[in-house]
């Protein structure tokens, strides 16, 4: 059997709560550095994980370790770009956490690197190897629906922000804020059941209402709350976002609130075909409604740990060299449309895309 010997970069939340746990179970991974510029994340990681061999802090120390095949960026939106661009050009494969980076132009350059050098570059849109996804796509392909007129998304909470006055809400370290952290993946996973259609165009509002004074905000839990800093931070990003999206198939409509003055948590997808329709449970399962029987139906499926399966679709990239549905190549045109949401939202206007 061979073994892929991969670094990651990056001992946050997404390291320890997916990639770490995922690479300990496959039997030809080796998981020979953990990097974190803070070293304690690191140390904590090997200690939880100890399959891990190595601590460090440069992650310029694995990307000139010849026996590194791999590397895992799982670092903050605005270093994708730098540490993915210098992995590439060491000769590493990368698997890369979601967004691609902060904006359309770099994340291109990312692809463009891959391509030049022959390595595979996986994004981190997880919902592709969800089997929720994995069965509409096929419903949708095979013409079950008909014709996929509109879908509709909706990922509203209730005061959610993440970290605020830290990373998340900063836009120059983030690129954004609830469009590009929750809704990349919304968008994502509605592009690709469609077939990645070509763009049309886009409108946008993007809004930054619910926490203007960091200090009066008030949650009852907050997603990595140990990297907020309301004395002196920045929040300048999107907490609710709205828009409509033409492509060269089905419209696609959207509403989306990190945090919102409605004590509900609103987040499923509407997919609207002249045959069927069905609604998506974001990270549950589907209802079928039947336009010529008149009956609902729930179908019956296993569902399965996307994130083993997204390390494991990548690791077999690695060995074959076979690009698969992660690989930034099928994942670029996502990168696009959300840039051009931004762009419309500060325009105040409809973006036309190429």
């Amino acid at each position: 059997m061979k073994t892929v010997t991969v670094a990651i970069i990056g001992c946050g939340r997404i390291a320890n709560a997916v990639h770490f746990p995922a690479l300990s179970k496959l039997e030809n991974v080796r998981i020979k550095y953990a990097c974190d510029l803070i070293i304690e994340k690191a140390e904590k990681a090997k200690e939880d994980f100890p399959k891990t061999e190595q601590v460090i802090t440069d992650y310029k120390v694995a990307l000139a370790d010849s026996e590194v095949d791999a590397v895992y960026v799982l670092t903050p939106n605005f270093a994708h770009y730098t540490v993915t661009m210098d992995a590439l050009k060491a000769g590493k494969h990368v698997m890369c956490e979601k967004p691609i980076t902060v904006n359309y132009k770099l994340s291109k350059e990312m692809a463009d690197e891959a391509e030049k050098r022959g390595k595979i570059l996986n994004i981190g849109v997880c919902n592709r190897y969800n089997r929720s996804i994995e069965l509409l796509k096929q419903m949708n392909d095979e013409g079950k629906f008909g014709n996929i007129y509109h879908v509709y998304c909706s990922f509203r909470a209730f005061r959610s922000i993440p970290g605020l006055g830290g990373a998340f809400t900063d836009k120059s370290q983030s690129g954004g804020g609830v469009l590009i952290d929750w809704g990349v993946h919304y968008l994502d996973l509605i592009m690709y059941i469609l077939g990645v259609p070509k763009l049309k165009n886009v409108t946008c509002d993007a809004y930054c209402e619910m926490a203007k004074d960091m200090k009066a905000y008030k949650y009852r839990d907050m997603w990595s709350e140990d990297t907020k800093d309301v004395e002196n931070g920045v929040n300048d990003v999107d907490d609710f976002i709205s828009g409509h999206i033409r492509t060269e198939k089905a419209s696609i409509s959207f509403n989306g609130a990190w945090a919102q003055n409605l004590d509900i948590n609103d987040c499923y997808i509407d997919f609207l075909g002249d045959k069927k329709g069905a609604r998506l449970t974001y990270g549950g399962k589907f209802i079928v409604c039947n336009g010529e029987t008149l009956e609902t139906e729930a179908p019956e499926y296993d569902m399965c740990n996307m994130f083993e399966r997204e390390d494991e679709g990548f690791i077999e990239s690695v060995l074959t060299g076979v690009k698969n549905r992660n690989n930034i190549e099928n994942v670029i045109e996502t990168a696009k449309l959300l840039d051009a949401l931004y762009v419309s939202s500060e325009r105040k206007a409809e973006v036309t895309l190429d």
